[in-house]
């Protein structure tokens, strides 16, 4: 239990439980009904627009919702737990092991669920004989609801904020039993409010797409500049030495994703404007040198034409009769 406030938003504090409710003698966290909100959504929306727009059948999408899912979720663990190992020792093998695969107990990293996801994508789509980047631009913006809503997992367990500050919308954390109340960074709202902006911009745009893959890299460039400046301000990041490990994953996933996509986009209006050539080249191609052409071969005269049994008279009508073609078909190709 802990008690949540935004004094600079004149919302004064309120109890925030843990716990949604009870089965079977079991706690059932508000993290773990927020997680699987965010699934349910994302996967709706991606059959949406696999089935809509990326020619993917239903029964299709649906093995890369399951596959995904859980891949991802085993992702994020391994991710959180290789960064984290010390604190998951034990006495013994079995309780390491149990303490490494206690999901339902916290500690889970979004870049891990990204990376094993995208794993799993690309296995299903080429065992299926499936577009891989058809699939990722699918996926893209459904893990974005994920997130957005995931966030607020993190705001039900009052983690996964920032450093204290003074700010009109800071959030006031105290725990239940304790009179200390501290005013930090509600990072887990920037972030959710970031993927929300992001998610909207790249839904608009996404039937305006110039390439297969392009997607994938707006939202890897767009949710790897939020969580760059984000993840700074945050007290719980994981590190690697001195290193914040998601801030450098975040600014990887920005420099080379802008980079990438610049380049696709330049590439897709090159090919556009040499097709429009080709189109240009052709059509005059066919309008003009062909009627010269023929124009030319009915109307020359040989330079000693061979003796003819007809009569002057026939050879005369023989003659206007030629030219006479010809001009009619080059008046026909100029009126066109």
């Amino acid at each position: 239990m802990h008690y949540i406030s935004f004094p600079g938003l004149n919302i004064e504090e309120f109890p925030l439980n843990r716990v949604a409710f009870s089965l079977f003698g079991r706690d059932i966290m508000w993290y773990g009904v927020i997680i699987t909100c965010g699934i349910i959504l994302a996967g709706l929306y991606a059959h949406y627009r696999g089935k809509n727009v990326e020619g993917i059948t239903t029964d299709n999408i649906l093995d890369y919702v399951i596959y995904l899912v859980i891949f991802g979720v085993i992702g994020a663990r391994l991710y959180y737990v290789f960064t984290k190992f010390e604190s998951f020792k034990a006495d013994s093998f079995w309780d390491t092991l149990y303490n490494v695969i206690a999901v339902w107990e916290g500690g889970l990293a979004i870049y891990g669920g990204i990376i094993a996801g995208a794993i799993a994508l690309i296995v299903v789509s080429l065992i299926k004989k499936i577009n891989v980047f058809r699939a990722f631009d699918m996926a893209a913006p459904a893990v974005m609801i994920g997130q957005i809503l995931g966030r607020w997992g993190n705001f039900f367990n009052a983690e996964a904020y920032g450093s204290e500050t003074t700010l009109p919308w800071r959030m006031g954390i105290r725990p239940a039993g304790s009179n200390s109340t501290i005013y930090v960074h509600p990072t887990f709202l920037y972030e959710s409010l970031w993927n929300l902006i992001g998610f909207l911009i790249i839904h608009l745009l996404y039937k305006h797409k110039k390439f297969n893959g392009q997607i994938f890299l707006m939202y890897l460039s767009w949710y790897g500049f939020g969580r760059m400046f984000i993840e700074g301000l945050r007290t719980d990041s994981l590190y690697v030495g001195e290193y914040r490990i998601s801030q450098v994953v975040g600014f990887l996933c920005f420099f080379f994703g802008s980079a990438i996509l610049v380049g696709m986009l330049i590439v897709s209006h090159l090919r556009k404007l040499d097709i429009v050539k080709e189109s240009v080249t052709s059509d005059t191609t066919d309008d003009c040198p062909s009627g010269a052409s023929e124009t030319s071969d009915t109307i020359e005269a040989p330079a000693n034409p061979p003796e003819s049994s007809t009569t002057p008279r026939e050879d005369a009508l023989t003659t206007t009769d030629s030219f006479d073609i010809s001009a009619t078909y080059v008046d026909e190709d100029d009126e066109e």
